[in-house]
């Protein structure tokens, strides 16, 4: 069995929610540079939460900050009154509701803000409230809504400091100096920038995070295939096999019992094997860790398939050209399990009670050839339809080709070409049904 180990959701046997036996390719994803949940937009769930403890945090500093401002601008503004403190509380408030409300939000900060410049109190940190709102609105996608409300207040100001002011408080007020302008142009274009720069890297993490998302689906999926290619040859090839000696046992019981009882002992033989690769195959859905018990097969076991094939009343000649070299597990699996298929639809499906089977190795890859004389039987024998499918799967994972059709003197030829290049029967490469 190769190395290769299937994601079950279990974490351990028995269990759900584990972690501690996720393959790699599902685990640590936050641990590998990913920002954290609130700059790259969260969940749903923490989306839905209304943000207490930081809009409380803004709270503090815009009224400890603006009563700063009006003891150094006393004189110029008009003092804090209570009118002040609804505003500055207003501006601060409406943030609670940044990720459910963006667009609201920013105009409600934007015109609280407004109004405070308008009625002549000392500048401050209520451009802290416009300036989260604004940043909300853009990263949640309203970014015309947010240039908008920015823009409000920008414009309330120009109007408030050169237009306005002598119909506004404080009495005696004078225009502002347009070179002021500079600094306030500067922090709006510094807001915006911010938050757009922030909107894009969210996008890309979130475009990166559904990327992922596929892949492990995609990695998941694959091994589940690959598993059950697994399963379906392991077990079409020893059910085949009990059946035809179930058949033989049933005929002979009363005429021969003691090649019934040989039937038997086969039938008894070949399900202890099957159930043996059955759990050696289930083992890396149950302990993905550990390594499996026993190992995978390959074409050192021909000799083994030969013999249950002769138990079937099948006659198997093996012929192997060239020097074996050194094979890969996930070829040299792929190879026993062609092998195996093709020896087990010749049971089914064909009526010839011999096989050639040709191991050819040589210039980095391996050949498989198993012919039969046929005729075909046309019955079912019980097959799921999928042998021919899954061996196209076990040679396409690896890069090679197979072909299956009537032999050129009659018959059926089965032919595989597998590179020995790779390491193990990955899923890499297939699109069938398994």
């Amino acid at each position: 069995m190769d190395d290769q180990r299937a994601e079950t959701g279990d974490g351990s046997p028995g269990g759900r929610g584990g972690t501690a036996h996720r393959p790699p390719w599902a685990r640590g994803r936050r641990g590998g540079g990913e920002p954290p949940g609130w700059l790259t937009g969260g969940s749903d769930g923490a989306r839905a939460r209304l943000p207490w403890v930081s809009t409380i945090l803004i709270g503090v500093v815009v009224m400890v900050g603006s009563t700063v401002a009006a003891h150094s601008q006393e004189g110029e503004k008009v003092p804090l009154d209570l009118f002040a403190r609804l505003l500055l509380l207003a501006s601060v408030a409406v943030l609670l509701f940044r990720h459910r409300r963006p667009v609201a939000v920013v105009f409600g900060a934007s015109a609280a803000a407004t109004v405070y410049l308008g009625a002549g109190y000392p500048y401050g940190p209520v451009f802290l409230a416009v300036a989260v709102g604004c940043f909300s609105a853009v990263v949640a996608g309203h970014r015309r809504a947010a240039w908008s409300a920015v823009a409000m207040v920008w414009a309330g100001h120009i109007l408030v400091g050169h237009w306005l002011y002598r119909w506004l408080p404080p009495d005696g007020d004078t225009a502002r100096p347009w070179g002021q302008e500079a600094g306030v142009t500067a922090w709006v274009v510094a807001i915006v920038a911010a938050a757009e720069f922030v909107r894009v890297r969210r996008e890309q993490w979130a475009a990166q995070r559904a990327e992922r998302t596929r892949a492990e689906r995609r990695r998941a999926d694959e091994e589940r295939l690959r598993i059950a290619r697994e399963l379906h040859d392991v077990l079409a090839h020893s059910i085949s096999v009990i059946n035809v000696q179930a058949g033989v046992g049933l005929a002979l019981i009363d005429t021969d019992p003691e090649q019934a009882r040989t039937a038997l002992t086969t039938i008894k033989a070949a399900s202890k094997e099957a159930l043996g690769e059955v759990r050696q195959v289930l083992d890396t859905l149950r302990t993905p860790g550990d390594a499996p018990r026993a190992p995978a097969p390959g074409l050192g076991r021909l000799p083994e398939l030969v013999e249950q094939a002769a138990s079937t009343g099948l006659t198997v000649t093996v012929t192997t050209e060239g020097e074996r070299g050194t094979v890969p597990p996930g070829a040299d699996l792929a190879a026993f399990r062609i092998v195996q298929e093709a020896l087990t639809n010749v049971v089914r499906h064909s009526g010839s009670r011999t096989a050639r089977v040709l191991v050819g190795y040589g210039q980095g890859r391996v050949l498989l050839r198993i012919d039969d004389d046929g005729p075909a039987t046309g019955t079912e024998a019980g097959g799921s339809g999928n042998g021919l499918a899954g061996m196209r799967e076990r040679a396409a994972a690896l890069g090679g080709t197979i072909e299956a059709g009537t032999a050129p003197g009659g018959g059926f030829r089965v032919r595989a070409e597998l590179p020995l290049t790779g390491g193990s029967d990955g899923p890499a490469h297939r699109k069938g049904t398994g």
